[in-house]
């Protein structure tokens, strides 16, 4: 463990909360971003106007951060010879008291100065030593007293609380400063291994809520760690409350799950980020998939409460409503995107809402205190599964407002087609597979899907504008085979496996995607009237527009793609977003470019600003994978 204590006490600052006004210039305080979303419900959104439309073409590289990590080979327990390495640099910081606290892709807690990204100290858990596996993180969580700040970081399966001023465990926390979130879970473990954390928990009055993520979907056994969402005592480290996303004997939604396949499913974690409603006490939970993601003939039923926005009391850890976005999902549709709390007027009334992005290209829009849909949700007819075995519904929930984001469904109208060339090498790539609407369910020959497995949307989310109730929505729009097979002897414990010796990412060429552009889209989403305000293409792809098979065509723009961050909007009329290896920032009325950057090792981080108490606004986005950098950008000094 690497300790170094920071040199001055934490400043006091202005928080970001609703209704909060500036401060005298001689009394600035700076604006902070003390929330993984920057406010509890996940808005994005900050309403700093020093960076607007009129300047963002001056914003300059202000300071750099590298995370230092490199691969690690061999790990030296419990598992030899293998090697672990930094996967995408996700996580967000947070800004309190002109002090950065972020995560790193090893689960390193690190402290910067926010003017200058001097590293105040750093924190250590180790996690790499029980590899193998490709690390990722996407933030910390804080809470304070008013005397003390702790920080939270959960790392594997450990929830670790840190004194803020000094990087160091608080002992009086759990054991020595940790809590094992495997100990009391609705079954035994197979192995820890197996359980972790890539987004940060959220704090609720003196409560620490913490959700999981099952470390592989690939590996496929009964009793794979479940998604038990727990609250602990900040303090101590007691655990309050757990509910449990497979509803077990007598609770509420346990006959989804048939012939006792609640016993032993697995998964249905709540692996993305989640918010809350601190007024009402609300904690809103995006679940994932039950284990397996594409085959569910030993778990028939519609498996409540997996790919689910559930609501639950955050006192006490009861549900209050949900809503089921997927009946027993079967193509990783996931819900990973953290649900956004807004306010809209729509036909006349105000609605305290909660918006739900889907990977399957739906926005999902529900009253948040009762659950009822804002617009008719319709139960249509979809496409059967001919998998022996398999139980498909036979039918998935449509909203009829807004219009879904992205590209939905694979059809011959969808196959790239920029010369006569290309789209017969396309149409022979994909001769031998089922096509069909959204929801066409995996096959044995293989089935060409859309959305793919990162969404849609996925765990970047959207950023809200509380000023005109619009939501910016990054989407990702590629074709890939979902081909189901045998397992071999010993490799799974049930019937179909997603069939792992095929690429499933299907191209024309290397690079080339079989389907038609734009990759990557903006949409700005009009939550008053349920309705598209504009929708642009967002980035570009290099390596499709040099293509050999594509030499000498004037292209459109692509699209980025490949992303699963998301974009953050300004009170300056601004929408940072990442696409690719750029930066972006875009006018937030048309969705004009006015600015982008280059971002080596690409921008995988959500974006985020602050002001602190020197009165500069920074914008800062985490890039790269083994050459992590955390990179900030403001206008020149004067």
């Amino acid at each position: 463990m690497k300790l170094r204590r920071p040199s001055v006490l934490f400043a006091v600052s202005l928080s970001l909360l609703p209704g909060c006004r500036a401060a005298p210039e001689a009394e600035k305080q700076g604006v902070e971003w003390p929330v993984y979303g920057g406010d509890s419900g996940g808005m994005k959104y900050s309403p700093l106007t020093q960076i607007n439309r009129d300047n963002v073409q001056r914003l300059e590289l202000a300071w750099t951060w590298k995370t230092g990590e490199e691969p690690i080979l061999g790990p030296r327990r419990p598992i030899r010879g293998e090697d672990v390495w930094p996967g995408e640099f996700q996580a967000t910081p947070l800004m309190i008291s002109d002090t950065l606290y972020l995560s790193t892709p090893y689960n390193r807690v690190v402290a910067l100065d926010a003017n200058t990204g001097t590293e105040l100290w750093s924190y250590d858990p180790r996690a790499y030593e029980w590899g193998p596996y490709h690390f990722t993180h996407r933030g910390v969580a804080t809470w304070t007293d008013g005397k003390e700040r702790r920080v939270f970081i959960n790392s594997r399966w450990r929830l670790i609380a840190l004194d803020a001023s000094t990087g160091e465990p608080i002992p009086t926390f759990g054991q020595d400063g940790e809590v094992d979130l495997t100990k009391d879970l609705i079954w035994e473990v197979y192995t820890r291994l197996h359980y972790r954390n890539s987004s940060p928990s959220v704090v609720y009055k003196d409560l620490v809520i913490v959700g999981n993520s099952g470390i592989s979907d690939s590996r496929v056994y009964r009793r794979h760690p479940p998604g038990d969402v727990q609250a602990f005592d900040v303090r101590t480290g007691e655990r309050v409350w757990s509910f449990h996303t497979i509803p077990q004997e007598g609770e509420f939604g346990n006959e989804t799950w048939e012939d006792g396949s609640w016993s032993y499913a697995g998964n249905t974690n709540v692996w993305g980020p989640f918010t809350v409603d601190p007024e009402r006490g609300l904690v809103y939970l995006p679940v994932s998939a039950p284990l397996s993601d594409f085959y569910g003939g030993h778990r028939k039923g519609d498996n409540l409460f997996s790919q689910s926005i559930v609501c639950l009391d955050a006192n006490t850890g009861e549900r209050v409503w949900h809503f089921q976005i997927i009946h027993h999902g079967l193509w990783d549709y996931d819900l990973s995107a953290p649900p956004n709390l807004v306010t809209i007027q729509v036909d006349g009334r105000t609605i305290d809402a909660v918006v739900v992005l889907g990977k399957t290209g739906f926005a999902y829009v529900f009253d948040r205190v009762t659950g009822e849909p804002v617009w008719p949700i319709e139960e249509r007819p979809v496409p059967q599964s001919d998998v022996p075995g398999e139980g498909a519904s036979p039918t998935q929930p449509f909203p009829t407002k807004p219009p879904p984001f992205s590209k939905q469904g694979f059809t011959l109208e969808d196959v790239i087609d920029f010369t006569p060339e290309v789209r017969s090498m396309a149409i022979e790539r994909i001769k031998d597979y089922r096509l069909g609407p959204i929801f066409t369910p995996p096959s044995l020959e293989g089935t060409v899907t859309m959305p793919w497995w990162a969404g849609g949307a996925n765990w970047g989310g959207a950023a809200v504008d509380p000023e005109s109730g619009v939501i910016y929505v990054r989407s990702t729009n590629l074709a890939w085979l979902v081909k189901l097979a045998k397992p071999e002897p010993g490799e799974a414990e049930f019937d179909y496996v997603f069939e792992p010796n095929v690429w499933n990412q299907l191209e024309v060429a290397d690079e080339l995607p079989i389907n038609k552009p734009p990759y990557a889209e903006l949409t700005a989403i009009d939550l008053n009237a349920g309705e598209h305000v504009w929708q642009v293409p967002l980035g570009d792809s290099p390596g499709i527009r040099n293509h050999p098979l594509l030499r000498g065509l004037e292209l459109p723009q692509l699209g980025a793609v490949y992303g699963r961050s998301g974009p953050l909007v300004t009170r300056g009329g601004l929408v940072f977003v990442s696409g690719g290896s750029e930066l972006y920032a875009i006018d937030k009325t048309n969705g004009e470019t006015l600015w982008q950057v280059h971002l080596e090792g690409g921008g995988y981080g959500n974006p985020m600003t602050y002001e602190t108490s020197s009165g500069r606004q920074f914008v800062v986005i985490a890039t790269g994978e083994e050459d992590a950098t955390l990179m900030a950008f403001a206008l020149p000094q004067r």
